[in-house]
């Protein structure tokens, strides 16, 4: 399981660089910000660890666990791009990937303890369902400029972490049926991405 930790964002990146063929514009960016965030990560651990299975768990998976790892990087790649940080175009897939590869690595050494598949395997295939989703949605908005489009991919846009952590929080508390149903759900977009680009 923690070989899956460590090399599916890895796997994903590759692959979706292979079909798209994009440049490599922001990729040193994301690949050093993801370092410092996963050196950070180390010293300071959680800086909000919560107990039992309530409204903080969901608050605690969203901040710390599913969501926000990826967030951050694609609130950075929109401001970098606003203000030229980038050489060329950038994809906020791909940097986003490349920014959690040195967090997934550092992910799987640290949670191998607990061997816990929630941690090992559900998170980084929700990482990858936001970070794909959102990025489907935001190309989306780009590419087809229509207003209830748009619209409804930023509402996605929004749903999406929200449903993630859930998802983690719902596994989390033991409603399977349900973590695997909001699991589905958030990957469809990602599926969705690869399909149409084929």
């Amino acid at each position: 399981m923690s070989f899956f930790c460590l090399l599916w964002v890895l796997i994903i990146y590759f692959l979706r660089r292979g079909i798209t063929g994009g440049g490599a514009s922001g990729s040193v960016w994301a690949l050093l910000l993801g370092s410092i965030t996963a050196i950070i990560q180390f010293f300071l651990g959680y800086l909000f660890s919560p107990k039992g299975f309530d409204a903080a768990t969901w608050i605690f998976g969203f901040m710390e666990i599913v969501s926000m790892p990826v967030l951050i990087p694609l609130v950075v790649c929109f401001f970098m791009l606003l203000f030229r940080g980038f050489s060329g175009d950038a994809d906020f897939a791909n940097f986003a990937l490349l920014w959690l590869i040195p967090i997934a690595a550092l992910k799987a050494l640290s949670w191998s303890a607990t061997n816990d598949p929630i941690l090992l395997i559900i998170v980084p295939l929700l990482w990858v369902a936001i970070a794909m989703g959102i990025s489907f949605f935001i190309n989306l908005i780009v590419s087809r400029c229509h207003p209830l489009l748009a619209i409804l991919s930023v509402l996605c846009i929004l749903i999406l972490p929200i449903a993630a952590a859930t998802s983690y929080w719902a596994f989390f508390s033991q409603y399977t049926l349900i973590g695997f149903g909001l699991l589905i759900f958030t990957s469809i977009p990602f599926a969705l991405s690869f399909a149409i680009r084929r």
